[in-house]
């Protein structure tokens, strides 16, 4: 064996253990790959009541995962990463599939078009998040906010088709569908401000910690009891809320530049020094100035 002290190092650092508090959220992230895929084989089994159901569980472990990871100090890059690949797959793909599988294929190319626009949009959608979260020239008002519709909603959104049809309402021609598949791949990709609700603080009050827990528990057994309806109608107040975003963030963005510039014209107008001011209004000959 190799008694190079370099060699010797990176042994160590390869067999350390890892612990166990990083290994928790990346467990969680691999079971929502494993709730995307089996969504995949459960829709080209023609079971999509069970094929969304997959798709929901995958949200919320998706919401899960993060937050777990900051609360037991398990982050790490691995986890990062193993996290978007897990998001490309559960609300990227398994969605674009899901349709394509119960109605977008009847429009034979034209329906895996709409599909693989939707996929390649939530690819884009991960990678530009990923590229300009630490981003230092972002103003402090944009950290409430999303730019475009997120992977998980819009993998919720966009199956908002198959909800009505479960709730036995007409189902839509296929072309309705491919469009508005491809239209909810669009607002993914685009500059659209959508509100997150990341600074919004959740803590509970004392008082307030039981209430929260019986509405927590009603609204799973409602989610539960009524699932289409549950998911139609949150599908639409979630579209209907977008523009309510980004009304939000253009104001946010006008009182900031607003404030810019009556910060920069009181510079401006404010002498930078009282010595310079006296030298301005002295009546002394160019040639002593």
């Amino acid at each position: 064996m190799s008694t190079d002290p370099k060699y010797l190092e990176l042994r160590r650092r390869r067999f350390r253990p890892i612990p166990v508090r990083m290994l928790v959220p990346n467990f969680i992230t691999l079971l929502a790959i494993c709730a995307g895929l089996t969504a995949i084989r459960l829709s080209t089994e023609g079971r999509m009541e069970l094929a969304v159901a997959a798709i929901v569980f995958a949200a919320v472990l998706d919401g899960i995962d993060g937050r777990v990871a900051r609360m037991i100090k398990g982050q790490s890059k691995f986890g990062a990463e193993l996290d978007s690949l897990a998001d490309f797959v559960n609300f990227g793909v398994a969605p674009a599939l899901m349709l394509y599988f119960w109605q977008l294929h009847e429009l034979h190319n034209g329906g895996w078009i709409a599909a693989m626009v939707f996929a390649i949009s939530g690819g884009l959608r991960l990678a530009r998040f990923n590229a300009t979260m630490d981003d230092p020239n972002r103003p402090a008002y944009a950290a409430n906010y999303f730019t475009g519709v997120p992977a998980p909603a819009g993998a919720i959104v966009v199956l908002l088709p198959i909800y009505l049809a479960f709730l036995g309402l007409p189902k839509p021609p296929a072309a309705v569908t491919a469009v508005f598949t491809f239209v909810i791949g669009c607002l993914m990709v685009s500059r659209l401000p959508v509100f997150s609700g990341k600074t919004v603080r959740m803590r509970v009050p004392p008082e307030m910690v039981l209430p929260a827990f019986v509405s927590a528990v009603f609204f799973i057994a409602l989610l539960i009891g009524y699932p289409w309806y549950i998911l139609s109608a949150g599908t639409v107040i979630y579209l209907l809320s977008l523009p309510v975003g980004w009304k939000s963030y253009r104001d946010h963005k006008r009182k900031a530049e607003a404030h810019t510039t009556s910060v920069a014209a009181r510079t401006h107008s404010e002498p930078s020094s009282p010595y310079l001011s006296a030298v301005d209004d002295d009546d002394r000959p160019a040639r002593l100035n």
